[in-house]
């Protein structure tokens, strides 16, 4: 049998670690970081103004409905093809992933895919995705050292 003095320093040894396991199990989940997501079309010279104009009439308005937050959107050249490039941004990916969903699956937005490629052709040749995960050393980030 352990001697009283083993306990006791045991049990002086263990009671701060004790204290903090109710603390741990107690203390939220942290919630994910905010994130962006940068989208690239190379699209048709040809059929440029028709998809600006089907982009800024539609595709917004819709993603809007579908919680999309669109930062900012540009228009590029890179090796001698037109480039539609927006970011936006997204609470966490779960969010950035279902909301796509819901747009991809939106009725109206098929709809206007539909007509409008069948009047125009092709809107887009090709589209490169990035999901951008902020460093903690950001400039942007709160106690970042820039």
């Amino acid at each position: 049998m352990p001697s009283p003095i083993r306990i006791l320093a045991l049990a002086a040894l263990l009671a701060p670690l004790l204290a903090l396991a109710p603390a741990a199990a107690a203390a939220p989940p942290a919630a994910p970081a905010p994130l962006q997501q940068l989208r690239i079309y190379e699209i048709p010279r040809a059929n440029e103004g028709v998809f600006h104009d089907r982009f800024r009439d539609h595709a917004l308005r819709i993603m809007a409905r579908h919680g999309f937050a669109v930062r900012s959107i540009w228009r590029s050249e890179h090796e001698g093809k037109v480039e539609f490039v927006y970011l936006l941004d997204w609470p966490d990916a779960a969010t950035m992933k279902a909301a796509w969903a819901a747009f991809m699956a939106d009725e109206e937005w098929a709809a206007i895919k539909k007509e409008t490629g069948a009047r125009h052709g092709s809107f887009v040749d090709a589209i490169s995705d990035r999901t951008l995960e902020p460093v903690p050393y950001s400039p942007d980030r709160a106690g970042g050292d820039g």
